[in-house]
């Protein structure tokens, strides 16, 4: 009787949470490298980093174009007025006639030959971007996994609950009807039945508060993996591991230092560093630029009287170009590209202490988390021999009533502590993955 009372007052509270989870909505029951291929599609964070990797590879096609030659075209029509001969002393003027239709076509070429480094360095430059740009996506990726597979293990980690809670109200009901069926008889109090009753409607209700909880978890899930929404993911069967899995710390620290993007990176900082020193160093440089050209002009005005034809001409030679200001100029901005290098290789420094320091903490916490699980399992058989001890005792009128419902809520929070301990120790080993870039 009371089952059905509680299976009513579930689904009253299922069909009060709105339309959206009224209706029946679609089950996908995926594992965790499932999750992970969806994202690959699915998630905006990692479509954003593929557009800035696509940038990237535009900003590098469009700087190895300035190594190209450059080719300006120009071509004019005008009218001309009449000119006018004046003396020295601005006497005696005299109208000159000018045909009045002038036109003007120029064609040139220039190709830079030497520029002290600068054209190389920018085309570097931008492919040093690009390759930035891939490893931020796959930085990113990494996060994106870590954070999805915190979902997922939060998922696993509510169902467990859910199912010791079940089994607990299961329990609890049974228990009800046996203090009942004594209440009745005369032998035991109504006080009784109604702490076990209180404890019914407090297990029910963490119940709901759990069922919430997996909403909402659920909800992120499919939101990270642009799911359509109302899709309710169900967690496949965990895979858990043994204490023995790259127990060695020495090997996430290799690891990290072979596989992680974020220290891949700091090499490419680096010499996007001295790349900067070498753009600073070419303005002290002077810039050899070839150029050919051919222009045609009409009429010819440089004579007197105008010539009513076009005039054509082409030429071609090498020019020299530099910047006496660079003198004093270069030296600051080669002394700063020098002292950001320096900077970022002690920043690069740094970062890799502290990965290691993150690396070396986290594989404490992972095997930390193997001691605490065994410890919960002992603590969870323990209470179970306990709460079997003290409801036969109760049953026999040898124990109050609170002892059972001490007994009772030992074994739940034990039978709770322990099924978290074991989702724990897996986000702790896949905390070192995302840590070391091979998540």
């Amino acid at each position: 009787m009371r089952r059905g009372k509680y299976i009513f007052f579930l689904t009253l509270l299922y069909l009060g949470m709105g339309p959206s989870f009224a209706q029946e909505a679609p089950v996908l029951k995926l594992t965790l490298e499932e999750v992970f291929e969806k994202a690959e599609t699915g998630n905006r964070s990692l479509k954003i980093s593929d557009y800035n990797q696509k940038l990237a590879e535009a900003a590098v096609v469009d700087a190895k174009k300035k190594a190209l030659p450059s080719l300006d075209v120009s071509v004019s029509a005008s009218y001309l007025g009449d000119g006018r001969l004046i003396d020295r002393d601005f006497s005696s003027g005299m109208k000159t006639p000018i045909p009045h239709f002038g036109n003007n076509f120029a064609i040139e070429a220039t190709q830079v030959i030497y520029a002290g480094g600068a054209v190389d360095a920018t085309i570097r430059n931008a492919d040093l971007s690009q390759q930035l740009a891939k490893l931020e996506k796959d930085n990113n990726r990494q996060g994106v996994r870590f954070l999805l597979t915190g979902y997922y293990l939060e998922l696993a980690k509510l169902n467990n609950q859910r199912q010791v809670l079940a089994s607990n109200i299961k329990q609890t009901e049974k228990l009800l009807d046996q203090i009942n069926a004594k209440y009745k008889e005369g032998l035991a109090l109504r006080n009784n039945v109604t702490r076990y009753e209180l404890q019914l409607k407090t297990l029910e209700l963490n119940l709901v508060k759990l069922e919430n909880s997996l909403a909402i978890i659920n909800s992120e899930l499919v939101t990270a993996l642009n799911l359509p929404r109302g899709t309710q993911i169900a967690v496949d069967d965990i895979q858990y591991i043994g204490q023995d899995e790259q127990s060695n710390p020495t090997y996430w620290q290799q690891l990290a230092l072979e596989n992680s993007p974020v220290l891949k990176q700091l090499g490419l900082h680096v010499e996007q560093a001295k790349n900067g020193e070498t753009l600073a160093k070419a303005d002290k440089l002077p810039q050899v630029v070839a150029f050919a050209g051919d222009k045609l002009d009409g009429p010819i005005v440089i004579e007197i009287p105008p010539i009513d034809k076009n005039f054509n001409y082409w030429y071609a030679g090498v020019g020299l170009k530099y910047n006496i200001a660079s003198l004093y100029n270069s030296k600051s901005k080669v002394d700063m590209a020098e002292l950001n290098t320096q900077k970022v290789l002690e920043q690069n420094e740094q970062v890799i202490d502290n990965l290691l320091q993150d690396i070396h903490a986290s594989h404490i916490r992972y095997q930390e988390s193997f001691k605490v699980y065994e410890t919960h399992l002992k603590n969870q058989e323990l209470a179970q021999e306990n709460y079997t001890v003290i409801r036969n005792r109760y049953l026999d009128d040898l124990v109050l009533i609170t002892e059972m419902l001490d007994a009772e809520n030992a074994r739940l929070d034990a039978e709770l502590q322990a099924a978290n301990a074991q989702i724990n120790i897996l986000f702790n080993y896949y905390n070192l993955k995302k840590l070391t870039g091979t998540l």
